[in-house]
């Protein structure tokens, strides 16, 4: 966020001077001023950002939103529940999480994985888990939390997008995937599904795979494309 925090002040800062005609309105200001008009996001920003669809005046209310999660962490300490979204990448956040694990109980990270439990919404949350984290800021698109029946169901009529509620990560060794009675749901960064993948070797836009209970098969959800996303593009 500092390196993205940089570039917006200096060609802000450049692009009043020109403005004023203090200096040379160059090709790359021109056409931030032209996206800046337009309400989208400049490409001089959108390079040193993060994946966003998301307009202009939406997209700088997000990153204050980012940036204040960032600060109340640094200056209140951990928080009880994490904000998957406001990470500017998520895997590192997951690595983390996992390699906490595997040096508190002295096991080889590569033997473990996360179980998950979607916590009900009308619990109240203060602490931090024993193990693993609370992660909130995910929206289901294709389908829908109830809250009734704990489960993945339709989504109502013109309902696009859901929030789901907040679900916590338990790692754990040796972990056996259950066969039936959950759906394997893929979380993306935006709405657009597709990324390539980083020097890191992870993907610029999928995160991982949460798996939601479910009373249907994994095939009844699949057609419906339903996905855990964490930025809408408004």
């Amino acid at each position: 966020y500092n390196n993205l925090l940089s570039v917006i002040h200096t060609s802000l800062n450049d692009l009043l001077k020109a403005l004023k005609g203090l200096v040379v309105m160059s090709d790359t200001l021109e056409t931030m001023s032209l996206s800046v008009f337009n309400n989208s996001v400049p490409d001089l920003w959108a390079n040193k950002a993060y994946p966003s669809l998301k307009p202009l005046g939406s997209w700088v209310a997000d990153l204050l939103q980012r940036l204040d999660f960032i600060n109340q962490w640094n200056e209140s300490g951990i928080p009880a529940v994490f904000w998957i979204s406001g990470f500017f990448f998520p895997q590192a956040f997951i690595t983390g999480a996992l390699q906490n694990y595997a040096r508190q109980t002295q096991i080889s990270i590569d033997t473990i994985g996360f179980d998950y439990a979607v916590i009900p919404v009308t619990q109240e949350i203060k602490e931090k888990p024993p193990t693993g984290c609370y992660i909130r800021g995910l929206y289901v698109e294709g389908a829908r939390w109830c809250h009734d029946s704990h489960v993945l169901t339709e989504s109502r009529p013109k309902e696009l997008f859901t929030d789901m509620p907040t679900i916590q990560l338990i790692p754990v060794a040796d972990r056996v995937q259950p066969a039936d009675g959950i759906y394997i749901c893929p979380v993306y960064k935006t709405l657009t599904r597709a990324g390539t993948l980083s020097t890191t070797g992870h993907s610029t836009n999928f995160v991982m795979p949460i798996e939601i209970p479910s009373d249907k098969t994994q095939e009844h959800w699949i057609k419906r494309g339903v996905a855990l996303i964490c930025a809408l593009d408004y």
